[in-house]
């Protein structure tokens, strides 16, 4: 198998994940969406600290944390990981699979916009036209289903400004997942032992299958990451783009059929123009990449 087929593996691989994950959270329902947050970061930590000792990475981890403004910037994307991943959590449990969804088609299109407003990056026609339509999405939503898509919006943005730190930090993704983690570790396991004296902790009250469920959210965290690091080296970034909507096309089956959330006509017609939009936007892209790779090929007859 070639570098770039075992990129595309990872990849699929990654989103696979990512669209599955509300199969998961469902199984740990009677769980306290704070808990599960808490243990999916202590078991991230544990989990990625031994995933470091085994690559002998833990060098390059020492010399990040002499580093106090690179440090500073962590504590803000393990925050507004931590309040992704808690709403995230929340919204699947309490029958919102298909609006969180929504968030993570839109994410893509945030992230340009966060890349015209922090990192002066200038957007083609299209990419305006495709930002209008996701806009026209949301304002439909809101007004003619009645109903703000608060949750996909708060989704899609803070999952786009950790994105947008993430990028503008010099770790790889298993040294910055292990800080992220590391930075709320005794805070979530502080949280836990409270909620455990208060009688509030599932964990103590699951069997032994039930246990195993939230001991292992570490693992459901950190392999998909670790997964998607792998790919974004082995693959175009354009590829990986359309990947991408693999996972939220998961969750929203998921929800309609699985769970059978409704999905009415307004609501329909808002997803639609999301999905214009995001069609625009990734054609655009691939348009533009395949007439670049034509000139290059020209100049080399």
């Amino acid at each position: 198998m070639t570098e770039n087929n075992k990129g595309l593996a990872a990849a699929f691989g990654a989103f696979t994940i990512w669209g599955l994950l509300p199969l998961y959270w469902k199984a740990l329902v009677t769980a306290l969406p704070l808990e599960i947050v808490c243990h999916r970061i202590t078991w991230s930590t544990l989990a990625t600290i031994i995933l470091l000792l085994l690559w002998r990475k833990i060098g390059g981890l020492r010399l990040a944390l002499k580093n106090n403004r690179l440090i500073f910037r962590y504590i803000i994307t393990s925050l507004l990981l931590s309040i992704n991943w808690l709403l995230y959590i929340w919204a699947v449990n309490n029958n919102y699979i298909v609006e969180s969804s929504l968030g993570y088609f839109i994410n893509p299109l945030i992230n340009v916009v966060f890349g015209v407003c922090f990192l002066r990056e200038r957007l083609r026609k299209v990419q305006w036209l495709a930002i209008l339509f996701a806009f026209l999405g949301v304002c439909y939503l809101t007004f003619a289903y009645g109903h703000f898509p608060w949750i996909a919006i708060v989704l899609a943005i803070t999952f786009g400004l950790y994105g947008l730190l993430r990028k503008t930090a010099s770790l790889p993704s298993l040294e910055g997942l292990f800080l992220e983690t590391s930075l709320l570790f005794f805070p979530a396991l502080i949280t836990l032992f409270f909620l455990a004296s208060h009688g509030q902790a599932d964990f103590v009250k699951q069997d032994s299958s039930g246990r195993l469920l939230l001991a292992a959210s570490g693992i459901v965290t950190s392999l998909p990451l670790l997964l998607f690091g792998y790919a974004a080296k082995r693959i175009a970034l354009s590829t990986l783009g359309i990947v991408q909507y693999l996972g939220p096309g998961l969750q929203l089956c998921i929800g309609l059929f699985v769970y059978g959330e409704s999905f009415p006509r307004e609501q329909m017609i808002g997803f639609s123009l999301v999905w214009f939009g995001l069609l625009l936007y990734v054609a655009e892209g691939l348009l533009l990449r395949m007439a670049a790779r034509k000139k290059v090929l020209e100049k080399c007859d």
